[in-house]
């Protein structure tokens, strides 16, 4: 009952934030324009990061035990959420949002000193010990996880459900520990739910919709991995780093299979198109909300079967093998996506 308080005060400041940044964003220019590739109607606020930041960063500062590598992640997370607030007036270039995304993580790898040194028992005979070669490892999962919530970000509600079915696993898995770190993701899951209330307009249909933008998609995707990498840590030692797959199972398969498709395609994986899969059931004539249902019900079921096998202590081997097939099944499926999404919509 206790963590109900700060959760409700993240939520309302949330709100609040909403109400205070809205006209502000109006006034600058900071929204979201319809274009060929964006079908929304008007232009809309897009003031979601900066909203969560604030009321985390606010609530955080008392119910949190301050530490430096907690105020790291604060410093960390205030850059990506820069660098996304700019990527969203100015359409920053690739090369310009990996540069601040590896300072990023470098910040987490030299500052705080944490990064993978171990992928674990994920071959059965013998732990994958990564030594100095983690430091590369553990930028690349940053660059992955902040990039993998921005391209997923494409219909109403769909980063924020999917980011709070990882954080509420987050909060669980840390919680069930006996780690204070599950505070955060707790948090999040307090503003991100503020953030859904003007994202999707439910049940108040007549308030302001706002989005996201890249700076909430990246500020989510960052302080996951930063969650994620402190979990997995030999200290802490809250879950083995295959379930950290199964908690991002969704952004992470999606963002992989898509950036395959378009380097198969001769394209750069980085070129925005419409083939992801929320797309897919889109141009398949599910409409939004049924979308959202469907690929938030994939994202939950997977994200349940980390977190049991993890309790339950499931070899990682076997662990790591099924994602692998759940992959390939999940490429093979979009390979052949009519002919399945037809069979689906018959049954």
């Amino acid at each position: 009952m206790e963590y109900l308080i700060p959760l409700f005060t993240v939520f309302c400041l949330t709100c609040v934030a909403i109400k205070v940044f809205n006209p502000i964003a109006q006034r600058v220019g900071l929204v979201d324009l319809p274009n060929e590739r964006k079908l929304h109607v008007g232009a809309i606020p897009l003031i979601g990061g900066i909203s969560i930041y604030c009321s985390v960063l606010l609530v955080s500062s008392i119910v949190i035990e301050q530490s430096q590598v907690f105020n790291l992640y604060l410093i960390s997370a205030a850059l990506i959420l820069f660098l996304g607030v700019l990527d969203d007036k100015y359409d920053l270039s690739v090369r310009v949002r990996m540069a601040a995304q590896v300072i990023t993580a470098s910040i987490l790898i030299f500052g705080a000193g944490l990064y993978l040194t171990s992928l674990g028992n994920i071959l059965h005979f013998f732990e994958l010990k990564l030594g100095y070669i983690g430091i590369a490892v553990t930028i690349l999962a940053v660059i992955g996880a902040i990039n993998a919530f921005n391209m997923v970000d494409g219909i109403d509600g769909l980063a924020g459900m999917l980011s709070l079915v990882t954080f509420s696993s987050l909060a669980f898995l840390f919680y069930w520990a006996g780690n204070s770190w599950f505070m955060l993701p707790l948090l999040f899951i307090g503003a991100i739910m503020g953030y859904l209330l003007f994202n999707l307009r439910w049940p108040f249909g007549s308030i302001q919709k706002i989005f996201m933008g890249d700076a909430g998609s990246m500020l989510i995707g960052l302080t996951v991995v930063w969650m994620l990498v402190i979990g997995t840590q030999p200290e802490t030692n809250v879950f083995s780093p295959v379930t950290a797959l199964y908690l991002i199972a969704v952004p992470l398969m999606d963002m992989t299979a898509i950036m395959y498709r378009r380097v198969k395609k001769g394209m750069s994986p980085f070129k925005p198109d419409r083939d992801h899969l929320h797309h897919i059931f889109e141009r398949a004539g599910y409409n939004r909300k049924q979308t959202l249902i469907r690929i938030t019900s994939l994202s939950l079921l997977l994200a349940v079967i980390g977190v049991a096998a993890e309790v339950v202590e499931v070899p990682e081997w076997i662990m790591f093998t099924a994602f692998i097939g759940v992959f390939v099944l999940y490429n093979s499926a979009l390979s052949n996506v009519w002919q399945i999404l037809t069979w689906v919509r018959k049954d």
